[in-house]
Parts: structure tokens; C-alpha cells; sequence
């Protein structure tokens, strides 16, 4: 059985769900937040296993709403790569 959480605030929502792996448990979050541009989406792993679900589940969450923080800050930027530049990164 996998445990899972979300919290959500107006813009935003994060969302982490745990899986049971070698030696404990990992967590895969995903974030959403709304821009000026359209909605953002990210989803990835914690690099932690956990010993326990929902020690994994709260860390995914915390790290989660990390990523929003940052994000919203304008710490992180993201911009969507030209198929240009993604035909030479495949070429080299």
C-alpha cells in the first residue's frame, strides 16, 4: 500500500506518493503553480530512502513545497529549449 499526501494553497498544490523500494521507502513528488504563462508542472524522485512510509511521504511533501517556493521566487527558472538547441544537443 502506498501512502500519500498533498497540500494545496490557492496557486499551487504539491503531491508526494511513497514506494517501496530496496532497504525502506522513496517518494515521488509532483508540484504545479500557476504563471503568467500557463500552469508549471515538475515531477521527480527524493534522492532518500526512508525506513518508513510516512517519513517518506512528509519529506517528500517538505521538499516539494521547496521546489514551489523557489520557483515562485524566481530562485529556479525554467525556459522551454528551442527544437534547435535540442537538435544539436542529439547531434554532439
Amino acid at each position: 500500500m502506498a501512502l500519500s499526501g498533498n497540500i494545496c494553497d490557492g496557486n499551487w498544490s504539491v503531491s508526494a506518493v511513497t514506494h517501496q523500494t530496496a532497504g525502506g521507502f522513496d517518494c515521488s513528488i509532483q508540484l504545479s503553480h500557476s504563471t503568467p504563462e500557463g500552469v508549471f508542472t515538475h515531477e521527480f524522485r527524493h534522492s532518500r530512502v526512508f525506513p518508513n512510509e510516512r517519513e517518506a511521504v512528509l519529506a517528500g511533501l517538505r521538499e516539494g513545497m521547496v521546489w514551489v517556493q523557489l520557483k515562485m521566487s524566481n530562485t529556479l527558472s525554467f525556459e522551454a529549449a528551442s527544437h534547435a538547441q535540442c537538435d544539436v544537443q542529439k547531434d554532439q
